[in-house]
């Protein structure tokens, strides 16, 4: 049953009992030491360093309860199982207000212990992982703010640092909470523009009457209400960088004129007589296909050419989902700091079920998802309840499939069939090997053939 060989000491000081205990223990695939008093268990507690520890409540000296006072000081996470053959409900309350995982009462139930310590284990296993997910984002699982180290990322992240170090402008496209204005302050924060302002404009937030005024300001008397002179976007942003948020919702009417103060690095404020020079670094941004927004006639086409120089294309989270779990622990640790919250990790349906949904609303949608569930767990784990139904009741969707086009070969065939399986098992070769009744080193020297770093 345990194949990760959880370690388990047990505390009794009759010994048949503990022979009895270690004999099933190890029968059921576990690691065992044993201890005869609590004095013996605290010196193993700091050499042998258990996963768990199973002690009998009445002992002499030093109770099982005081012990677990004591193992709950140095590990408040370790799990402790009482046992006693002189139980009551009121030990029993008060075992489990200390901290104990469990209470079980001799003779014992060994079918019981033993499911107690599978649903034990599987814990345990999710605290090893969550703590996994946690190093490597201590270790800088991404790239400056962002989080993630999957290929699509990492293809994005050497764009970011060759766009850091030039001062051309460049198109930002990617679906509704992927992370276009992150991107953009990443450019400006890496490039030499960094000590000056960042300005962002949304051209979809913004009333079209107004749209103008944001861009290149006005002078005073310049309109009513004007009482007194504005500098816009572009003198705002002078030394630094101005990002152009939804470019394509950019009424067309103004397009030609923004050409043109692009063009010619000066702007003139609304009622006035006189152009401000200005040094920006212009980066634009859109959720929508902009060479087919130029196609429909809402985006001009030589402002588009004007704009694009270079592109950065932000891939959404459906095609990148091994980054999911970085994604949510990393949410999990910002939102327990925000709502006082203490949850460990998700498990693993949960996990599987963020996976599985297709995610139109990005990382963004999966940081609300994730504060939601924080907030209804509070401790512990999320469970598949805390996410919102629309994603408990989601189907799987094209993760678990696999369309393979008539015509191809059993070779390239093979090759789509283990990459799909790696990518749905976060490149775990031994979880891969198992489902396809393969062993590790067949996959290992198939990834090696393909040319991939294994």
């Amino acid at each position: 049953m345990a194949t990760n060989r959880i370690k388990i000491l047990v505390v009794d000081d009759e010994q048949a009992m503990r022979e009895v205990l270690e004999m099933r223990l190890q029968e059921w695939g576990f690691d065992v030491r044993l201890a005869a008093d609590a004095a013996e268990a605290q010196r193993l507690v700091e050499s042998y360093d258990p996963d768990i520890v199973i002690s009998d409540v009445v002992m002499p000296e030093v109770s099982g309860l005081e012990l677990l006072n004591s193992l709950k000081t140095g590990n408040p996470t370790r799990p402790v199982i009482l046992i006693t053959a002189h139980a009551n409900v009121d030990m029993a309350v008060e075992a489990m207000k200390r901290g104990a995982q469990d209470f079980v009462t001799k003779p014992l139930d060994y079918p019981k212990l033993k499911a107690i310590l599978e649903t034990t284990e599987k814990e345990i296993m999710l605290r090893r992982k969550s703590r996994k997910l946690a190093t490597r984002l201590e270790r800088g699982a991404g790239f400056g703010p962002f989080i993630g180290v999957s290929k699509p990322m990492r293809e994005v992240y050497g764009l970011i640092e060759h766009l850091a170090t030039s001062d051309a402008p460049a198109i930002i496209t990617g679906e509704s909470g992927t992370g276009k204005e992150l991107a953009a302050r990443t450019i400006h924060e890496l490039s030499a523009r960094a000590h000056g302002p960042f300005v962002a404009i949304n051209s979809a937030a913004i009333p079209e009457n107004l749209i103008e005024d944001e861009l290149f300001g006005h002078e005073k008397g310049a309109f009513t209400g004007a009482t007194s002179s504005r500098p816009g976007c572009f003198e705002c942003a002078d030394k630094g960088t101005l990002l152009l948020d939804e470019i394509v919702e950019m009424p067309i009417a103004l397009q030609p004129k923004l050409l043109r103060v692009l063009e010619d690095g000066r702007v003139r404020r609304l009622g006035g007589k006189r152009e401000v020079t200005f040094d920006v670094r212009v980066l634009a941004a859109t959720n929508q296909d902009p060479r087919q927004a130029v196609r429909q006639g809402r985006l001009r086409e030589d402002l588009y050419y004007r704009l694009n120089v270079f592109t950065l294309a932000l891939p959404p989270l459906r095609e990148r989902r091994e980054d999911i779990p970085l994604l949510a622990h990393h949410f999990i640790s910002l939102f327990n700091r925000k709502h006082a919250a203490s949850v460990e990790g998700l498990r693993e349906e949960t996990l599987q079920m963020l996976k599985a949904y297709p995610w139109p609303g990005n990382v963004r949608e999966l940081k609300n998802v994730i504060e939601r569930a924080v907030i209804l767990a509070r401790r512990a784990w999320i469970e598949p309840s805390h996410l919102p139904p629309y994603i408990q009741t989601s189907p799987a969707d094209e993760q678990e499939t696999l369309i393979l086009p008539i015509g191809i070969t059993a070779a390239e065939a093979e090759k789509a069939l283990i990459l799909k399986t790696l990518e749905q098992v976060d490149h775990n070769k031994a979880e891969a090997a198992r489902r396809l009744g393969l062993d590790v080193k067949t996959i290992r020297n198939k990834l090696k053939r393909y040319g991939i770093d294994s």
